[in-house]
C-alpha cells in the first residue's frame, strides 16, 4: 500500500497574484489530505461522497463531482487499466480557500506517480498538479496552491517570469524561499466563514480581464505582488504594525477588483474591531477563510466564533509537503 499525504495552506499575502507573475507569502495548515492506493482485481476510487468503479474509457472523462481529481490525473498517465483501489481522505474545510482541492490533488498524483513507479522532483510534480488543474480539470488556476501542498511551509514564493501559462516543458520553475527558520512567530488567526466556493469561478474573470489588458487588474495586481516583496522584510523583522498596513492594502486593492462577498467583508470587519490589527481573505477570494493579524488572538478568537465563524485552522510553518511511504502488506497484516 502507498500512503500520500499534503497539507492545506493559507495565504498570507500578495494572493492572489500567483496566475499573474506575482509574489506571495504564503504558510502550510496543520490540515492534510490522505490518499492511499493499494493493488485490486478493479479499479476502485472511494471518497466520502461515494465509491466509484472506472471500468470503460468514458468513465475516465470529468463527470463535475468530487472523482474527477482521479479521472483526471489517470487521463494524463493514460493508465485506463489501472487495477487498484484509490481511497480519498481530507480533514481540510472544502471549498474554503485552504487548497483542499489542491491538496487532494497533490496526494493522488504522489500516490498514483509511486504506484507507477514514476520518480519527479518536487518542482516538477508542483507544476505538473498545477498543469492537470488546469488542462484536464479545466480549472482557471495559479501556481501558489501546487507549489505550497508540494513544498509545504512558510514560504515566500517568487512567480515572476510565469504570467503567461506555457507548456509542461516550458514552465520556468517558481522560486521557493522557506521563512520559518528565520521567523518566531507566526500572531496570525485563521476563520473559516462558513462560505464555500470554487476558486476556479473566482479566478476566471479576473484573468480575462488581466488578458485584455485591463489597467486597474494589472496595476492592481504589480501593487499587491510588491507588498508581499516588502511583506517579507515585515515578516522576518516581526514589525506587525508595518505587516498589517501590507496586509490590509492588500485586501483592499483585491475587494476594489472583485467583491470579496458579504459574509468575509463583515468577519473582516469583526476581526479589526476586535485585537487585529489586519485581516484579509487567506486565499484568492468569493468565499471561505479570513487570516487575521492579531496580538489578542483570545479576544479576536471569540469575537469571530460569536460573529458566526465554523472552524479555526491552525498554521503549521514546519509542515512537510506532500509526503509518499509505501506500506508492505506484511506490515499491515501484522498491525490487524
Amino acid at each position: 500500500m502507498i500512503i500520500a499525504t499534503a497539507p492545506g495552506r493559507a495565504g498570507i499575502i500578495g494572493n492572489p497574484t500567483d496566475g499573474y507573475g506575482g509574489s506571495m507569502i504564503a504558510c502550510s495548515i496543520k490540515n492534510r489530505a490522505r490518499v492511499t492506493i493499494e493493488k485490486a482485481d478493479q479499479l476502485i476510487v472511494e471518497n466520502a461522497y461515494g465509491r466509484k468503479v472506472l471500468r470503460w474509457k468514458s468513465d475516465f472523462e470529468n463527470q463535475g463531482d468530487y472523482f474527477d481529481i482521479v479521472r483526471s490525473i489517470l487521463r494524463y498517465f493514460k493508465a485506463y487499466d489501472l487495477k487498484a483501489r484509490i481511497t480519498i481522505h481530507s480533514d481540510i474545510p472544502v471549498q474554503a480557500g485552504l487548497a483542499g482541492s489542491t491538496a487532494v490533488l497533490a496526494s493522488t498524483l504522489a500516490a498514483v506517480t509511486a504506484f507507477l513507479g514514476l520518480k519527479f522532483h518536487k518542482y516538477h510534480l508542483a507544476e505538473l498538479n498545477r498543469y492537470i488543474e488546469l488542462h484536464y480539470m479545466k480549472c482557471q488556476c495559479g501556481y501558489q496552491d501546487a507549489y505550497m501542498t508540494t513544498f509545504g511551509g512558510l514560504n515566500y514564493l517568487d512567480f515572476r517570469g510565469k504570467e503567461y501559462y506555457k507548456d509542461l516543458d516550458k514552465e520556468i520553475y517558481a522560486t521557493v524561499e522557506p521563512l520559518a527558520p528565520f521567523v518566531k512567530k507566526l500572531p496570525f488567526v485563521v476563520a473559516h466563514t462558513g462560505i464555500k466556493h470554487h476558486s476556479g469561478n473566482f479566478h476566471k474573470p479576473l484573468r480575462e480581464r488581466w488578458l485584455e489588458g485591463d489597467k486597474a487588474v494589472i496595476e492592481g495586481y504589480k501593487e499587491i505582488a510588491h507588498l508581499a516583496r516588502e511583506g517579507k522584510k515585515a515578516l522576518l523583522n516581526e514589525d506587525w504594525d508595518e505587516l498589517a498596513y501590507l496586509m490590509n492594502k492588500n485586501h483592499e486593492i483585491q475587494n476594489s477588483l472583485a467583491d470579496s462577498g458579504e459574509q468575509n467583508i463583515r468577519m473582516i470587519k469583526v476581526a479589526r474591531e476586535n485585537g487585529a490589527l489586519a485581516a484579509k481573505l487567506a486565499g484568492a477570494g468569493g468565499g471561505g477563510t479570513i487570516i487575521a493579524l492579531t496580538l489578542e488572538p483570545e479576544r479576536t478568537i471569540r469575537a469571530l466564533r460569536e460573529a458566526g465563524a465554523e472552524e479555526f485552522v491552525e498554521l503549521a510553518p514546519y509542515a512537510e509537503g506532500v509526503k509518499v511511504d509505501v506500506v508492505e502488506e506484511d506490515s499491515i497484516s501484522a498491525a490487524q
